[in-house]
């Protein structure tokens, strides 16, 4: 909960653009959806810094929650507050500031990337990638979808080394004939 209104921050609820490469609402998968609503309770973590048994409670309220895959949002929310610090930690590296400097919405869209890539081996990284991206065009700054990018896949050959090198190995090269 908010220490100031008893009831979490919802900063990023209603926040949609609706930029020119959004899907609409309805035409959402139920995963999709759950990745918004752990972007809207993560960025309460991290700004608000809730409870995230509050944060749960409050979010599973919030119009449109019954259309989300709330097994995938658990796995999300709970993964990424439970470990922060590791997901942190693979971070770090990738970035060119501190976590002070970053937009609570990308710190929070880079920890789901980052767990997902760790724990949702059945999610292609190239989908949690472009998930990710379209996170941080939706609800990030104007740029942020580009930095989400370079850390997300500067991270990628470490976290599924083997399906990044066969993606790599079976996209066709600059200069050669396929």
């Amino acid at each position: 909960m908010n220490e100031e209104t008893s009831s979490p921050d919802t900063s990023l609820e209603g926040a949609k653009t609706g930029a020119s490469g959004s899907r609409k609402s309805s035409a959402k998968p139920a995963r999709s959806r759950s990745r918004e609503f752990a972007l809207q309770a993560l960025y309460q973590h991290i700004v608000g810094r809730n409870e995230t048994a509050d944060i749960d409670v409050f979010t599973r309220d919030l119009s449109g929650f019954h259309k989300a895959d709330s097994a995938h949002y658990d796995a999300l929310l709970y993964g990424c507050t439970e470990q922060a610090l590791a997901l942190d930690a693979l971070i770090l590296p990738k970035l060119d500031r501190s976590f002070a400097e970053i937009s609570p919405v990308e710190h929070a869209i880079m920890w789901i990337g980052v767990y997902e890539m760790q724990h949702c081996l059945d999610v292609p990284w190239r989908v949690v990638l472009n998930e990710c991206i379209e996170l941080a065009k939706d609800f990030g700054g104007t740029d942020g979808h580009k930095y989400v990018n370079a850390v997300l896949n500067g991270l990628a050959p470490e976290l599924r080394s083997a399906e990044v090198q066969a993606y790599r190995q079976a996209a066709p090269q600059p200069g050669r004939d396929r």
